[in-house]
C-alpha cells in the first residue's frame, strides 16, 4: 500500500496568476514532497512541457509528481503518477494504459465512490469538497464526520480537498486524512514559501 511522503499534498494551480514551474520551484524549495500539477485550461503542448520541467524539478528534489487528469502527459512528461476525477479516464483503463507501477489517484464525493475506488486498484483516493469556499467557491463542504466515515470504509491513503486551510489543517487530519491538499490559501498568500513551510510544520509526520 502506498504510502505518502507528507501530510501536506501541494497542487500547481495557475488560479493565483503564478507561472506554473516558477510556482513549483517555490513550493518545492519550501519542502513540499508530493506535489500535483493542475493545470485544466492549458493546451496539450504547455501543459506538457510545464510537466516535464517540473518533473525534473521534483526528481532533484526526490519529490513524488502527479499530473492531474492526462494520464498522457503523465508518462510523457516521466512523472510519478496521475489524478482522475469522476469523469475523467477509469480507472480500469488508466490503469492499463499507466502500467501497475504509475501512481494513481481518484477524485471520490461519496462513501460509494470511495470503496469503489479502493477496490478498483486506486493507490490513493481524494475525498471532498471538505468546506465552503475553496478555489470553486463551495457553498457547502463534506465536513468532518464524512471524512471519518471514509476513514473507517477504506484502508488506502486519503487526500483532502476543498476550502482547507492553515487553520484547519490540524482537525482534518485528526479526522482521518493522511494528508490535505490546498491551493487558494497558498497561491494567494503573500509570501507562499513562508505559507508551505508553515502547513509542514502542523502537518509534521
Amino acid at each position: 500500500m502506498m504510502r505518502l511522503p507528507s501530510h501536506f499534498y501541494a497542487i500547481v494551480d495557475p488560479a493565483g496568476g503564478h507561472e506554473p514551474v516558477s510556482l513549483a520551484h517555490t513550493i518545492l524549495d519550501a519542502g513540499a514532497r508530493i506535489m500535483q500539477l493542475r493545470l485544466k485550461d492549458a493546451p496539450g503542448r504547455d501543459f506538457l512541457a510545464a510537466a516535464r520541467a517540473i518533473a525534473d524539478l521534483c526528481r532533484i528534489r526526490g519529490a513524488i509528481l502527479i499530473v492531474n487528469d492526462r494520464v498522457d502527459i503523465a508518462i510523457l512528461a516521466g512523472a510519478h503518477g496521475v489524478h482522475l476525477g469522476q469523469q475523467d479516464l477509469p480507472l480500469e483503463a488508466a490503469r492499463r494504459i499507466a502500467g501497475p507501477n504509475q501512481i494513481i489517484g481518484i477524485s471520490t464525493h461519496t462513501l460509494d465512490q470511495a470503496c469503489a475506488a479502493e477496490k478498483g486498484g486506486a493507490d490513493y483516493i481524494g475525498f471532498g469538497p471538505m468546506y465552503s469556499g475553496g478555489l470553486k467557491n463551495i457553498a457547502a463542504g463534506m465536513g468532518l464526520d464524512n471524512l471519518r466515515a471514509i476513514r473507517a470504509a477504506v484502508k488506502i491513503p486519503i487526500v483532502a480537498i476543498g476550502g482547507i486551510t492553515e487553520a484547519r489543517v490540524a482537525e482534518t487530519l485528526a479526522a482521518g486524512a493522511d494528508a490535505v491538499a490546498i491551493i487558494t490559501d497558498v497561491v494567494n498568500a503573500p509570501d507562499i514559501g513562508a505559507k508551505v513551510r508553515s502547513i509542514l510544520a502542523l502537518a509534521r509526520d
